[in-house]
């Protein structure tokens, strides 16, 4: 349970950082609130984010599972992007369009693989000792 809660708030805290990273490249801005809260708003963005991802994702995919087939997987990167987009919509003081929100989607799936890949527990067969 302890490692369960430590890797939510490792997640929480980078998916933040690549919010905050893609508000610094693709973004339009800051509003004055958002200077002002500075850190709290990203990490408060990256809860948001981390909700929407559990709760809307599942039923978005579902729902578009058509348009990813015939797409070959690619329409993955427009629903990835709806989610960003719904976060800064959620989120007070952000801004982003919904085009740098899908290149956003991108960087923050980038940033959650790298973090799964390691912090994914390693198997390793068990050998017979004879």
């Amino acid at each position: 349970m302890k490692r369960q809660f430590a890797v939510f708030l490792l997640r929480l805290v980078l998916n933040s950082f690549g919010l905050w990273l893609a508000v610094r490249l693709f973004g339009t801005g800051y509003s004055p609130e958002a200077v002002d809260a500075g850190v709290g708003i990203f990490l408060l963005a990256g809860l948001i984010f981390s909700l929407v991802n559990s709760i809307i994702r599942p039923i978005i995919i579902v729902l578009s599972l058509p348009a990813i087939l015939l797409s070959l997987g690619l329409f993955t990167f427009i629903v990835n992007g709806l989610m960003v987009y719904i976060t800064f919509a959620l989120t007070p003081g952000v801004q982003m369009t919904f085009w740098h929100s899908v290149l956003t989607g991108i960087l923050l799936s980038l940033i959650n693989y790298i973090v799964s890949s390691a912090l994914e527990p390693r198997y390793e067969p068990m050998r017979k000792e004879s």
